[in-house]
């Protein structure tokens, strides 16, 4: 008799070829991966690397007391380090790594129901609660496991039929919808953590010469478009 070994889905799904280190989603690929994610408990997490492009560790490692949910900002100056299996705490490398990162409106609204989703698990399970200060933890308040919140990404990503990329990659796809958006490159470089502009030009090459062009494009429009060919006035002054 013939026996099949069972596949797994997700071992298939990863085992897809990648043709280069650096694969991002498109931004309709992003917002298809975050419409899956919505139903996690950790949704705020995906959503937080995918707009603003925290690092797995740094993500597993943000406390409570580095979120000013009113100024809309984090701070990142801890993180959680997988070595093998074993989880280690500490602070960045670097010191670029050390920065704090503003907040848009909807992911400050996320994080907030993620808060009170949290206080609602701390209630639940009573005295089991351990309370590590953790923005993301396990249901109990430990804190997670960094290779967890990767395995889920995957088996999301897969659930929503999307091209498999890397965790990794979602920073990298942050970096590309900030450059698309003409966010200048010195504060990507900041916003992600680099210890150069240098640094994160070369890794998005070929995502900036678009944005170039798309500026030089809108550049020429402002000056050629006959929809603004108003009559000379005064001149502008550049100085206050």
């Amino acid at each position: 008799m013939t026996r099949y070994r069972r596949v797994d889905p997700i071992d298939a799904y990863t085992s897809v070829p990648r043709p280069s280190p650096v694969m991002v989603w498109t931004p309709a690929h992003t917002r298809l991966f975050l419409e899956e994610a919505q139903r996690h408990r950790l949704f705020a997490l995906y959503q937080l690397i995918a707009l603003r492009g925290l690092r797995r560790g740094e993500t597993c490692g943000l406390r409570w007391k580095e979120v000013d949910l009113d100024r809309h900002t984090l701070t990142v100056n801890w993180q959680l380090v997988q070595l093998a299996w074993a989880v280690h705490e500490g602070t960045p490398k670097t010191d670029a790594s050390i920065r704090t990162i503003a907040l848009d409106t909807d992911t400050a609204q996320l994080l907030r129901a993620h808060r009170q989703q949290q206080l609602q698990e701390r209630l639940a399970v009573g005295e089991a609660w351990t309370d590590t200060g953790f923005v993301f933890t396990q249901p109990d308040g430990n804190r997670l496991h960094p290779q967890h919140i990767s395995d889920q990404f995957l088996w999301l990503a897969y659930l929503a039929g999307l091209p498999p990329i890397r965790l990794h990659d979602l920073r990298h796809g942050a970096a590309s919808l900030m450059l698309a958006a003409g966010v200048e490159m010195k504060v990507v470089q900041e916003t992600l953590g680099h210890t150069s502009s240098a640094f994160t030009a070369d890794t998005y090459t070929s995502v900036y010469p678009q944005v170039a062009m798309a500026a030089a494009e809108k550049t020429a429009a402002l000056l050629f478009s006959e929809e603004d060919q108003a009559e000379p006035g005064k001149l502008i002054s550049l100085r206050s």
